[in-house]
């Protein structure tokens, strides 16, 4: 005999890239609850942006189980770390050339007159 759940299955939704409370309240929408092992505290973590799920997005899971989101990198897990400052410098000019820096007078401009 197959027990068949009461409550209908959902598909769990990508959320890795959104911010703490944009992925708890993706997760409310389809009926998921959100936990966080790396955050004790996930309404501390509002700005911080998933790295990992588990389930995998697109699973099949009963409405109201828990989706697990990882906001850091696991050691030896990725991240591209920190690649700045760039070296060499990028060449002057651009908007950097057209600015005036904040103690430097504006620059002379040549006034054009027609005959």
């Amino acid at each position: 005999m197959r027990l068949v759940s009461e409550k209908p299955d959902v598909r769990v939704p990508r959320l890795v890239g959104l911010m703490a409370v944009d992925a708890a309240e993706t997760a409310h929408v389809q009926g998921l609850s959100l936990q966080a092992p790396d955050r004790p505290d996930l309404r501390t973590a509002v700005v911080d942006h998933v790295v990992r799920q588990y389930p995998q997005p697109g699973a099949q899971v009963p409405r109201e189980s828990t989706v697990y989101v990882w906001f850091d990198f696991g050691e030896g897990e990725g991240g591209g770390g920190i690649r700045e400052p760039r070296v060499p410098q990028p060449p002057p000019g651009g908007l950097r050339r057209e600015l005036a820096e904040p103690d430097e007078p504006p620059p002379r401009r040549a006034v054009l007159s027609l005959p």
